[in-house]
C-alpha cells in the first residue's frame, strides 16, 4: 500500500505529463469503395440548412399540435442540393459546422447545363452549351472543397433526371440540345469527383420511367457509355432512384398494376425497378447498388399517373434514412428531396409554370421550385407512414 507522500508524489508527476490524445476517426482521411455500402457504417447527416427550414417551419405551425413530430424531423438525416454556383457556399458553410465523424454528408450534384431539358419548373442557370462554365466554375470548384476535407465522407446523387431524359423525352427538341451536354458534363463530373472520400450514385430516375420494359436496356446502356466514358470511376457505387419521387418501394401488387398499359411495365415498385434495371445495368457494365429516396412516398394511390411528379396531394413523409432496407442490392432508403421545399408553382402566369404543377392530384397553391412550402409540409408530416 503506497503511503500518502508517494500517492502525493505520483498525482505531481501526472499533472506534470501532457494529457494523452485521444485520436476520433474523422482526425484521419476517409478511405471510402466503390465495393462497399457507405451507408452500413456512416449515418447520413441532418444538414443544418434542411434543418432550419423545420424549425422555422415549427414557429410558424398552424397545427401546434404538430410541434413534437415536427422536431424530429429536422434530425432526420437528408442531401444537401447545391442546384446552382451559389449554392457551393451552401457546401462550404455546412462544412464549417460540427459534422460527427460517422455522418457521411449527402451531395446532390444539380447544374448541368440545359438542366431538365423535359420539364419547366426545375429549369437550371446554366444555357444549353456552357459546359466549360459547369466544368470551371461548378464542378472543379465542389471538387476542390472535397479535396480540402479528406476526413469527411460524402454520398452524392449524380445529376437527377439528366440521363433518364436521353432516353425517354430525345424526340423532344430541348433534350436533343442537351444531349451531349448532359453526357459529357456528367461524364466530368464522375471523372473529376472520384475522390477516396467519396462514393457516388448515377441518378437512373424511378420504375415509372425507365421501368418500363422497352426502356431498361437503353437506360441501362446510356448510364453505362457515360460510365466508361469517364474511365470507369472506382467511387461509382450505382444508381440513385425515386429521387424527389413518389413510389412506393415494395407495393404488391404495384400502385398502377391495375392500369390498362401496366403489361408493359414489370418494374411496379422501386425493389423491382432496382431488380430488373440493375441486371441490365450489371450486363452493361455499370455498378447496380442503388439508394432510393423515401422522403415523400409514404402514402400512395394519390396520382392518376406515373408521370405525375409535382407537388403531390396528399403525400407524407415515408421511412427514414435506412441501410436496413432488406435487400442486398439496396443500400438505403434515403431522404434525397427535403420534405416541404415545393417541386414548382402553381402559378400559371409564373416563367417556369409547368402543367403537371396545374395537374388535380397536384397541391396548390404551391410556391418555385426549391421554396418553402409551408402547408405542404405540415401535410406530409400529418400522413408521415410511419408517423413521427
Amino acid at each position: 500500500m503506497k503511503t500518502s507522500a508517494s500517492v502525493l508524489a505520483l498525482a505531481t508527476l501526472a499533472a506534470a505529463l501532457p494529457s494523452p490524445v485521444t485520436k476520433r476517426a474523422c482526425d484521419a482521411a476517409v478511405k471510402l469503395s466503390g465495393n462497399d455500402n457507405v451507408f452500413k457504417s456512416y449515418t447520413l447527416h441532418p444538414n443544418s440548412f434542411y434543418k432550419a427550414e423545420v424549425e422555422a417551419a415549427i414557429e410558424n405551425l398552424s397545427d401546434k399540435s404538430l410541434a413534437t413530430a415536427a422536431a424530429k424531423v429536422a434530425n432526420v438525416g437528408s442531401f444537401l442540393w447545391l442546384d446552382t454556383i451559389a449554392n457551393i457556399e451552401k457546401l462550404k458553410t455546412e462544412l464549417a459546422t460540427d459534422i460527427p465523424c460517422k455522418n457521411v454528408l449527402g451531395l446532390v450534384i444539380y447544374d448541368l447545363p440545359g438542366r431538365d431539358c423535359a420539364a419547366k419548373a426545375s429549369n437550371g442557370e446554366l444555357a444549353v452549351g456552357e459546359v466549360s462554365r459547369y466544368k470551371s466554375e461548378y464542378i472543379d470548384v465542389i471538387a476542390g472543397i472535397l479535396k480540402e476535407n479528406p476526413n469527411q465522407a460524402f454520398a452524392l446523387i449524380i445529376e437527377p433526371d439528366s440521363l433518364p431524359n436521353l432516353v425517354t423525352n430525345i424526340d423532344e427538341q430541348a433534350c436533343k440540345d442537351s444531349a451531349a451536354g448532359y453526357e459529357e458534363g456528367v461524364a466530368y463530373a464522375l471523372k473529376t469527383l472520384n475522390l477516396p472520400n467519396v462514393v457516388m450514385y448515377v441518378d437512373a430516375g424511378h420504375g415509372g420511367w425507365l421501368g418500363w420494359n422497352d426502356n431498361l436496356k437503353p437506360g441501362a446502356q446510356g448510364l453505362a457509355k457515360v460510365y466508361k466514358a469517364a474511365g470507369s470511376p472506382s467511387q461509382v457505387r450505382g444508381i440513385s432512384t425515386n429521387i424527389a419521387g413518389w413510389n412506393s418501394f415494395d407495393q404488391s401488387p404495384g400502385e398502377f398494376s391495375k392500369a390498362t398499359d401496366a403489361q408493359w411495365n414489370k418494374a411496379q415498385n422501386e425493389k423491382l425497378f432496382v431488380s430488373l434495371f440493375g441486371a441490365e445495368l450489371k450486363s452493361a457494365g455499370h455498378p447496380n447498388h442503388a439508394i432510393v429516396d423515401t422522403g415523400r412516398n409514404g402514402v400512395t394511390g394519390l396520382r392518376k399517373e406515373w408521370g405525375h411528379w409535382c407537388n403531390v396531394n396528399g403525400a407524407g413523409f415515408g421511412v427514414r434514412p435506412t441501410a436496413d432496407t432488406g435487400d442486398a442490392n439496396v443500400d438505403a432508403f434515403v431522404w434525397g428531396k427535403p420534405g416541404g421545399e415545393s417541386d414548382g408553382t402553381s402559378d400559371t402566369s409564373a416563367v417556369r409554370y409547368d402543367s403537371f404543377c396545374g395537374e388535380s392530384d397536384a397541391f396548390k397553391p404551391s410556391p418555385e421550385a426549391g421554396q418553402w412550402s409551408q402547408a405542404y409540409f405540415e401535410m406530409v408530416l400529418k400522413n408521415a407512414k410511419p408517423a413521427f
